[in-house]
């Protein structure tokens, strides 16, 4: 900038406060290799100039791949509908709408897109989204601690790790016990249960794409007195058991299957669905629908649970706003599918992961880890480092799947696979070639 407000007595004036001398010794606790190396920046580009120069930075990224890769986020066909409705002026927002005369369409869509929630899930009520999965987990968590007054939390090894990372460095500071048991192994998180526990978390398909039951699990929650949470796929909902079937008191999930683009990591969507009785204690926002003074329908925010709006002893998150595009995206998504779209397109997933397991257990050393059932996903062993597999395959231009090992180091074989109703036979077959010929 050719302007700084900062004029040398200025600064000297700021660095004399923190008790240094000079800017380098402000930045002297980050490592030399990995300081700016120099501020010389290259001369002025005209819009051409650097629409060129960005095209050409962005052809040396990895693209055009076959996509194998899931682990929680999944390469799903979206619709032009969907970007070309959220893209109206009406509905171009991710600000919440607090004025409720001038964004009743708005909060319409959102009433809407909580609605669709519920009948996914089965709960009785839905908040307007948060920020993504993992911090829906985390709300979660805290509402079962604010519900019970308990600070033990059992946690299934097989639930995303992502999102127990999250929940770990979110609860960092709370003096909270975090108790994890992997079902993997033969055991069951419920076993860990006692009357101290004010959560049990589970997921449902889980990490690996098993799809379990998990109602004696939650049943045995209940009875110890703790709440049941239940971390799911929403696209899998068009086949399973809901939650609200499982006696889970709370459903919370990652939105991106919905009609969000990958998008090299986010934005995406969280959402959360509760039981009556948990409605009030649900962090972030609730639409409402009512009747005016003159008997009209309107839209208003019913509920706003953050220290901003009510008394701060009474308020249960900071959350400060929920995912409006995103959930509105998600429900123009779900809205065109309908009810027997969302199945069908659960069901073709489902197949073609079947047909995907066929072929690449065919390959000779390649071992299916687990009986089953699962949704989209599933875990190969194979006979060499899955990383490596992975690499090699990347230069065939396919991204084989999730290499277990960065999460799972008693997994270093192990690959995770996930096909999507983007997955042609012809696709996976071409996989299963270049697997086999890897190996």
């Amino acid at each position: 900038m050719d302007f700084s407000p900062h004029t040398d007595d200025d600064r000297a004036q700021m660095l004399g406060a923190m008790g240094l001398s000079s800017v380098d010794e402000l930045f002297a606790g980050i490592p030399p290799e990995l300081r700016v190396r120099q501020w010389d920046l290259p001369r002025p580009m005209s819009e051409l100039e650097v629409t060129k120069r960005l095209g050409r930075l962005a052809e040396r990224n990895a693209h055009g791949l076959t996509c194998f890769l899931g682990a929680g986020f999944y390469d799903h066909f979206i619709p032009a509908a969907v970007d070309a409705l959220i893209r109206r002026s009406e509905l171009y927002t991710v600000y919440t709408p607090y004025q409720p005369e001038i964004s009743q369409g708005t909060l319409q869509a959102i009433y809407e897109y909580q609605s669709a929630i519920c009948r996914l899930t089965g709960l009785y009520a839905s908040n307007a989204s948060l920020y993504d999965g993992g911090t829906a987990l985390f709300e979660a968590a805290m509402l079962a601690v604010r519900r019970t007054g308990r600070k033990r939390l059992v946690i299934c090894r097989a639930v995303n790790p992502i999102y127990r990372v999250m929940l770990a460095s979110y609860t960092a500071n709370l003096h909270l016990e975090l108790v994890e048991e992997d079902l993997a192994g033969g055991g069951c998180a419920a076993d860990l249960l006692d009357d101290k526990t004010a959560a049990l978390i589970m997921q449902n398909p889980d990490f690996f794409g098993r799809v379990h039951n998990y109602a004696d699990a939650f049943a045995k929650a209940h009875e110890m007195g703790a709440l049941a949470i239940l971390c799911c796929n929403p696209l899998a909902l068009g086949v399973l058991r809901t939650p609200a079937e499982m006696d889970a008191d709370i459903a919370v999930g990652e939105g991106q299957p919905l009609g969000l683009p990958l998008s090299f990591g986010g934005p995406y969507l969280g959402f959360m669905a509760v039981s009556e009785a948990l409605l009030r204690l649900m962090p972030g926002r609730v639409v409402g629908r009512t009747l005016d003074g003159q008997g009209r329908e309107g839209y208003c925010l019913t509920l706003q649970t953050r220290e901003q709006h009510i008394r701060r002893e009474k308020a249960t998150s900071n959350i400060c706003t929920n995912q409006a595009l995103c959930a509105v995206a998600a429900l123009i998504y779900l809205s065109l599918l309908g009810k027997e779209g969302l199945r069908e397109l659960a069901q073709l997933n489902m197949a073609q992961a079947a047909y995907a397991r066929q072929r690449l257990t065919a390959i000779p050393g390649v071992r299916l880890m687990d009986p089953g059932p699962w949704f989209n996903e599933f875990r190969l062993e194979l006979p060499l480092d899955a990383r490596v597999a992975v690499s090699r395959l990347i230069d065939k231009g396919i991204a084989a799947g999730f290499p277990l090992g960065r999460y799972y180091p008693e997994q270093a074989n192990a690959l995770l696979v996930a096909v999507t109703e983007k997955r042609s036979k012809e696709e996976i077959g071409n996989l299963a070639e270049a697997l086999e010929a890897v190996l």
